[in-house]
């Protein structure tokens, strides 16, 4: 049983779901004060983002907002979820599509672009969770989100197969840049494989299998956690008195900002408000 707080970066098997993940750390880390940052679905793998004990409060603040996948397309064909596990329903053939063609549809995802969710996405509609709906029978419209495509590189092209690497803005669904790929190109596509290289800073390096952390249990302490995702200030021992206590500081911030004690302790974090600095969580 773990008594530290901090992060644990898996990489996700394909056969379990990310709250599959949260109950397998549960066990491993001998508390229920677990959550995670970034649902990834089933059949995706790669990094997912779990936080424990006094961690879990650094999940709503996390600057988790740059996400990295390689992912796989299957041209010719759309499905019922947008990816290989629902059902086909129009299948087109692909013998007119060219590997131009197929770039040229891509690079028009770059950039601030408008997409809509698939409609089996975690995404809340009135309290419940759209894919619950669909399964349920339901006519789910999920309205149009902006979201930002850093850059979306084609790593493989083997028609009707086509393979990318995507850095994206949170939010981003490349369920979604499959359809429309398929779309744009009149043919139809869904995804096949989907694999999440990299969450903010916390990339695939750092990740560990679930049995590789049944053996080992480690985790990134929260103090290293707030410095890898935040800017951070040293405070001197009056300031982090102050702190200590969640009291405002007449201190200049640009942006939420981690506070170290002189010893190196994490003690909260702070953003700018009113000309000064107040606390939005303080951990100790």
């Amino acid at each position: 049983m773990t008594r530290e707080s901090g992060l644990v970066v898996v990489d996700k098997s394909g056969d379990m779901t990310s709250h599959d993940v949260v109950s397998q750390v549960r066990r491993l880390a001998g508390t229920r004060r677990v959550g995670h940052a970034g649902t990834l679905d089933p059949m995706a793998t790669g990094v997912l983002v779990l936080a424990v004990t006094r961690a879990t409060r650094l999940l709503g603040h996390l600057i988790l907002t740059d996400k990295r996948y390689d992912a796989s397309i299957r041209l010719g064909a759309t499905t019922t979820t947008d990816d290989a596990e629902g059902e086909i329903v129009e299948s087109r053939s692909t013998a007119d599509v060219t590997a131009e063609a197929v770039r040229s549809a891509l690079a028009a995802f770059v950039g601030e672009t408008d997409q809509v969710p698939s409609s089996v996405s975690a995404i809340k509609v009135d309290g419940k969770r759209a894919y619950a709906r669909v399964r349920d029978g339901e006519q789910v419209d999920l309205p149009v989100r902006r979201v930002t495509v850093h850059s979306l590189e084609v790593t493989g092209l083997d028609l009707p197969e086509v393979r990318i690497s995507v850095h994206c803005s949170s939010g981003t669904y490349i369920r979604a840049i499959a359809r429309d790929l398929g779309a744009a190109l009149g043919v139809g596509g869904h995804l096949t494989a989907l694999r999440r290289t990299a969450v903010g800073p916390f990339t695939l390096d750092q990740a560990r299998t679930l049995d590789q952390l049944t053996e080992c249990f480690a985790l990134t302490p929260v103090a290293e956690a707030a410095r890898a995702t935040f800017p951070a200030r040293e405070l001197d021992g009056e300031q982090a008195a102050h702190v200590r206590v969640g009291r405002a500081l007449d201190m200049a911030l640009d942006e939420t900002t981690a506070l170290f004690a002189p010893d190196g302790e994490f003690l909260a974090l702070y953003e700018p408000r009113d000309g000064g600095a107040r606390a939005i969580a303080v951990f100790v």
